[in-house]
């Protein structure tokens, strides 16, 4: 099992950057696929960036491509969102999730159905 604690959301302007961090502990984190969601008040959540467990793949939600990038550290069990040239419609609730099904290769983001663990999430609001 693994928790999983974010940290980093706040208050910014349209244009600023932001980046979240997501601590887990727990065994075999490197063994984690990782991803980044996103719900806005009413509606549903979405998935913003996956992580593949050796942090040599991601994808990306279309909404966020060529602005967000996520990484992690499997040394200090670690995962991060660097948000850039944020945006009014990026305000929502960001959550650091982990699926436990094993590692390997992502070539598209997991679905929130596909994840096992979430972490209580941060609030990013972008004001205009």
């Amino acid at each position: 099992q693994v928790q999983l604690v974010e940290s980093g959301g706040g208050l910014v302007q349209a244009g600023d950057s932001l980046t979240l961090a997501c601590a887990a502990s727990g065994h075999s984190f490197s063994s984690y696929t990782m991803g980044w969601f996103r719900q806005a008040s009413g509606k549903e959540r979405e998935s913003v960036a996956t992580i593949s467990g050796s942090g040599r793949t991601a994808a990306y939600g279309d909404s966020v491509k060529g602005r967000f990038t996520v990484s992690r550290d499997n040394v200090k069990n670690t995962v991060s969102l660097q948000m850039n040239s944020l945006k009014p419609e990026d305000t929502a609730v960001y959550y650091c999730a982990a699926d436990a099904s094993g590692p390997g290769a992502v070539l598209t983001t997991r679905s929130p159905a596909t994840m096992d663990y979430w972490g209580k999430g941060t609030q990013v609001t972008v004001s205009s």
